[in-house]
């Protein structure tokens, strides 16, 4: 058997990675920047003295790829599977609290406490059936009333945090992708996951240490910048210091986000960047807020609050009340919601605004509208010594942790051969 070059130590590349090395398989790890672990990270940042994720990501019990993956690797006991399937909101607008709480069965999603408030049970059947019959390259918009309570309350914050995506134009497909794993399913497949110690404590670090075990260490700040190819296959990828052969028997994965895969191989139609994600981050030592909040009636949909530190999210910023503000701006009106929030919750709020950090993450996702996911690309690609693999590759799931792990998991088959034989979780 031949080695595997793995290209890119985000979620994708570290799963492949891990399955073939488990198979006694030889693996090559390549990473272009300093750190592993991609957009699902964590670090120590000194200026709010706290280990924060780069990206808030939402897990769910549905997410049984992430929750199999933590396992695997021993970081299990660092996620918490919240007991109920309950998501708090609250409208900044008129200070109207409430607990959308799902029931078990596959009727959960309808009783009256899941509902937002105003919202009738034959409203919601109707809304939850035609999203059941959307096709992909329908626009979310054009399935589901743009208005009323239940598209204020439910249906745009949960498409803007999971498609990062203006609802106009985000694919309709890829939201019934994911509500019919979830939210169609009750509460047992709606129960919130809590990493307690970060991102990186659970899905990256215990990955890194059981690879370096195996003799699998990344090489870091190894960018590749070009792919050579010759009779019909990959012969090198080219790095800084000179051409890395590919022999015969060899596998190449790439592991890259959907641009940057793009920009390597530009005879493939790819999904383009999607738009940005913004997060600000405050130290609150008494905020008494839940573990996230959904928020109606300002620029940012969603809250997460880890201890003291307390983020907000703004998904599609491009197309948010955040567009086009600079920094300091944007950092105020993000502390003036979040105060708000905290207010609402009975918590302390300073008189001014705590130690913070704004994060901006352009092209978070690959490009989640209709004409984005219709240029998604399968695993194999016309190489036949070369795949793919991240989030944008075609899983039938947005762009999400889940879908990161399960684009890795058949990569790491098909390298080994093994990708007809496997009956893959769509």
């Amino acid at each position: 058997m031949g080695r595997t070059i793995v290209v890119g130590a985000g979620l994708a590349g570290l799963v492949a990675a891990e399955r073939i090395s488990a198979q006694g398989g030889h693996v090559l790890l390549l990473e272009a920047s300093a750190n592993a672990g991609g957009r699902c990270r964590s670090y120590f940042d000194r200026l709010l003295e706290r280990r924060i994720d780069n990206g808030n990501h939402l897990i769910l019990s549905a997410n049984r790829a992430v929750l199999g993956w933590a396992a695997r690797i021993g970081g299990a006991d660092k996620l918490h599977i919240a007991q109920d399937a309950e998501f708090p909101f609250l409208d900044l607008g008129n200070g109207q609290r409430w607990t959308l709480a799902m029931t078990p069965g596959v009727t959960g999603a309808m009783g009256q406490a899941a509902r937002p408030p105003g919202v009738t049970l034959t409203a919601a059947a109707v809304q939850m059936a035609r999203l059941g019959l959307a096709r992909r390259g329908q626009g979310v918009g054009d399935v589901l009333s743009g208005d009323g309570p239940l598209w204020h309350g439910f249906w745009d914050p949960m498409t803007r945090a999971i498609l990062n995506a203006d609802p106009a134009t985000a694919d309709a497909g890829l939201l019934r992708a994911t509500m019919l794993r979830s939210f169609a399913r009750g509460a047992s497949a709606c129960r919130p996951v809590f990493a307690t110690e970060g991102l990186g404590a659970a899905l990256i670090d215990p990955a890194l240490a059981l690879l370096a075990r195996r003799g699998v260490v990344p090489r870091l700040r190894t960018p590749v910048r070009d792919i050579a190819f010759q009779n019909g296959r990959v012969s090198a990828l080219l790095l800084a210091d000179g051409p890395l052969a590919v022999a015969n028997g060899d596998t190449v994965i790439l592991a890259l986000p959907s641009q940057a895969a793009a920009a390597l191989l530009p005879d493939l139609v790819l999904p383009g960047p999607g738009q940005t994600i913004v997060n600000a981050h405050f130290i609150l030592p008494d905020n008494r807020l839940p573990p996230i909040l959904g928020v109606l009636g300002g620029a940012a949909p969603w809250l997460f609050r880890r201890g003291d530190v307390v983020s907000i999210t703004v998904s599609a910023a491009e197309a948010s009340p955040v567009a086009g503000l600079d920094r300091d701006t944007t950092l105020a009106t993000l502390w003036h919601e979040t105060a708000r929030a905290v207010r609402a919750h009975g918590g302390v709020v300073p008189d001014a605004m705590p130690t913070a950090r704004l994060l901006r993450e352009r092209a978070a996702t690959f490009d989640q509208s209709t004409r984005g996911a219709a240029r998604r690309h399968g695993t194999r690609t016309r190489w036949p010594n070369l795949l793919l693999a991240g989030d944008h590759v075609t899983t039938g799931l947005p762009a999400t942790l889940e879908g990161a792990v399960i684009s890795g998991e058949r990569a790491a088959a098909m390298s080994n051969g093994q990708g007809k034989a496997q009956r893959w979780r769509q």
